[in-house]
């Protein structure tokens, strides 16, 4: 495939993802998404030759002139669509695959450098994504995890864990929403259906179960006025039930359980 058609499938690639885009030569003058790739295509083939300085200053001189950060040892495949892309910054080890969509301010970021720096060198620091992941805007995708194809991270989303690919993921520690998402084009890898939060749902259920363990207390509790009610009217000598005894201790157990 010659630089040209390359060019124009990256061109055609951003128009399919973005309503707001009209034609090519919009795009190629106006994206700095698009500029910020092609920057980092010349800076990463500076960068495998060897001529790693050379390759920084590409990459700067991109980061100067559209706000996005992409080092020059980072490994992206075709068709990247940075939307808006002001802050995003993508790490030397970070390794992105083809169809990949992120929005602005998304880090893909390494393990912390003060952490016994040395060691870290030449080794995997930061996170790898998928083929058609969406990576929402301000998501902060960290450690040299793996983001699935097709998943979905929702913006503002902190992940530190692997995301099973065709999941989407939200919140902070970053948690699964839904899985097998559609592989159609989900703007800023946010779900806007319904999708419960599973935490949400553990907690509506405990409170569900408070709430029946309540109602049998108050049932026992009646029996217990009634029988007191009645215990005056028996005989002299008759004993309790065993029935009677056990409702009173199985509601002084219920009480506690619910208190607890």
């Amino acid at each position: 495939m010659s630089v040209f058609q390359i060019v124009k499938d990256e061109l055609d690639s951003i128009i399919a993802r973005d309503p707001a885009a009209r034609t090519r030569i919009e795009v190629a003058l106006t994206y700095p998404g698009f500029h910020a790739v092609m920057y980092h295509r010349v800076a990463h083939a500076l960068w495998i030759r060897g001529w790693r300085f050379l390759g920084r200053a590409v990459s700067q001189m991109g980061r100067l002139f559209t706000g996005i950060e992409i080092h020059p040892g980072a490994t992206v495949g075709r068709r990247l669509f940075i939307d808006h892309g002001m802050g995003t910054v993508v790490g030397e080890t970070a390794e992105i695959g083809d169809d990949v969509t992120m929005y602005h301010g998304v880090t893909l970021g390494g393990v912390s450098p003060s952490v016994n720096s040395a060691a870290q060198v030449n080794r995997k620091r930061h996170p790898t994504i998928r083929n058609g992941a969406i990576i929402g805007s301000g998501a902060q995708v960290l450690g040299p995890i793996t983001v699935g194809a097709q998943a979905r991270v929702g913006a503002n989303a902190v992940v530190v864990k692997d995301v099973p690919p065709g999941v989407a993921v939200v919140g902070i520690p970053a948690h699964p929403v839904t899985r097998n998402v559609s592989s159609e084009f989900m703007a800023y890898g946010t779900p806007t259906g319904d999708h419960p939060d599973p935490v949400a749902r553990a907690v509506e259920g405990l409170m569900e179960q408070v709430t029946a363990l309540k109602a049998r207390v108050e049932e026992l509790e009646k029996h217990e006025e009634q029988r007191d009610v009645i215990a005056p009217m028996t005989l002299p000598g008759m004993e309790r039930s065993s029935s009677a005894t056990e409702g009173g201790a199985e509601v002084q157990r219920l009480r506690r359980r619910a208190e607890s």
